[in-house]
């Protein structure tokens, strides 16, 4: 099977909590209802693959960098010195750009 089909659920809950986002929010990103993440996060049973793909997609478009480990992680820009994980201050750094 192909990697973009492949998201655990610690993942996906890994990978919320890096960006603060709500499942809620993650739904809306993914184009997908809150109920498909709840099924993917608490295991109720196994998301079809093109959900899985789409989740997958929010989280990459949003910096997510999925390892060969299993792990998640935000990706830095070049010259970054290291992770911001309070919005306000990321909005404070978008805009005196």
């Amino acid at each position: 099977m192909d990697s973009r089909h492949l998201l655990s659920a610690d993942q996906a809950r890994a990978a919320r909590a890096l960006l603060n986002w709500s499942r809620v929010r993650l739904a809306a990103k993914a184009n997908l209802s809150e109920m498909t993440i709840a099924v993917l996060e608490n295991g109720i049973r196994k998301p079809r693959p093109h959900n899985i793909t789409a989740i997958r997609k929010a989280f990459e478009d949003a910096g997510i960098v999925f390892t060969s480990e299993g792990s998640s992680s935000l990706a830095r820009p070049e010259g970054d010195s290291g992770l911001v994980t309070d919005n306000r201050m990321w909005r404070g750094r978008q805009r005196k750009a």
